[in-house]
């Protein structure tokens, strides 16, 4: 009697033992690109124009004309992937995943489980898993204890986080999981933003790697970092959490943010159009000044007002939802210059 393809729940394929050397997602490119289980290369059985292809002639043709027309494409599709593997050993131990467990990846399955691979199907798909996200993440925010950097912008509130990353501390920096920088300017050149549901993936990966009877470092953010909305859980664990605060002269802060977001001198068209979409906030006279500054390439006084007008004031603001404990004042930004210094930092970080 044939074996069957072996099925395995969502729960045994996130396990740090799971027994599989290979996750082959055979979704479409743009459903891999939107998300996806972690450590899976993407294979599909059929493209985006395929798939689109095949579901027109299922609603408007007939769906046994689609299913002959989707199996042409999935059997050339899968025919050249298996080039991918053919060097693999008959110990390969594949699983394979599609949206919900159905045709695509049970097709792709049962090729390799003809050829003799011990392949796996994840039982649910990535809906299973999707799901496993959304019911978990919730919990994982409310189990960790954080600690929250807050000051003005310019600050280097993320360059503080990273050395104390590197001190041995625990840190979650939001906006490296987002790719921006968390303000109208904050757009990371050559870079696009995750989708709302990759997101929630990354910050999923990261809470499962933190010792959460330890504090984790975290800097502010308001409720969108870009276009990415914080889950609600963790916008709320923010404002409930201790938090340190830190200041430094504007002038300072207007030299380290040229400093560090240099990408916009070097194309001044793409930052007069940024700091246009601030019209509605502050009126045609003060966007007026600022493109003239921009023209000029009068760049630290265009950051100093950028700061005095626009983000110190909305910081001012946002300042009274933080239960800051401790108030640093930086000589510079980003800097608390020595490990004397930093050690002196972390040992005010509120513990009771």
């Amino acid at each position: 009697m044939q074996r069957k393809i072996k099925v395995a729940e969502i729960n045994e394929v996130l396990s740090t033992d799971r027994p599989f050397d290979s996750i082959i997602d055979v979704r479409s490119p743009s459903e891999f690109a939107e998300d996806h289980l972690p450590g899976s290369i993407t294979l599909p059985v059929l493209t985006d124009l395929e798939r689109s292809e095949v579901g027109t002639l299922y609603k408007q043709v007939d769906p046994f004309v689609a299913r002959k027309r989707g199996a042409v494409l999935t059997s050339l599709n899968i025919a050249k992937h298996l080039e991918v593997f053919i060097e693999k050993s008959k110990d390969w131990r594949p699983l394979v995943y599609c949206w919900r467990g159905g045709q695509r990846s049970t097709s792709m399955a049962l090729v390799m489980h003809e050829i003799g691979w011990p392949v796996t199907l994840l039982r649910g798909g990535y809906k299973a898993y999707r799901k496993k996200i959304q019911n978990d993440l919730n919990q994982m925010i409310l189990d960790t204890e954080f600690i929250v950097i807050t000051g003005p912008t310019g600050c280097g509130k993320t360059d503080l986080l990273a050395e104390i990353g590197r001190r041995g501390q625990q840190v979650l920096d939001l906006e490296a999981l987002a790719c921006h920088r968390g303000s109208i300017l904050g757009a990371e050149p050559k870079q696009s933003q995750p989708s709302q549901k990759l997101f929630e993936t990354r910050l999923y990966n990261a809470l499962t790697n933190i010792d959460q009877t330890k504090p984790v470092f975290i800097e502010s953010e308001s409720s969108k970092i870009g276009d990415i909305h914080l889950p609600k859980q963790l916008f709320q664990s923010l404002l409930d959490a201790r938090a340190i605060g830190l200041d430094c002269e504007r002038s300072k802060r207007a030299q380290y943010s040229v400093e560090r977001y240099s990408h916009l001198t070097v194309a001044p068209e793409n930052t007069e159009s940024l700091v246009k979409q601030l019209e509605f906030r502050h009126g045609t006279r003060q966007i007026n000044e600022w493109l003239r500054l921009i023209t000029e390439r009068q760049w630290i006084e265009l950051a100093e007002s950028l700061l005095e007008h626009h983000y110190d004031p909305a910081y001012k603001h946002s300042q009274k939802r933080f239960q800051v404990e401790k108030l640093l004042e930086l000589d510079s930004p980003g800097l608390i210059a020595n490990d004397a210094a930093l050690g002196v930092f972390l040992s005010k970080r509120g513990d009771p």
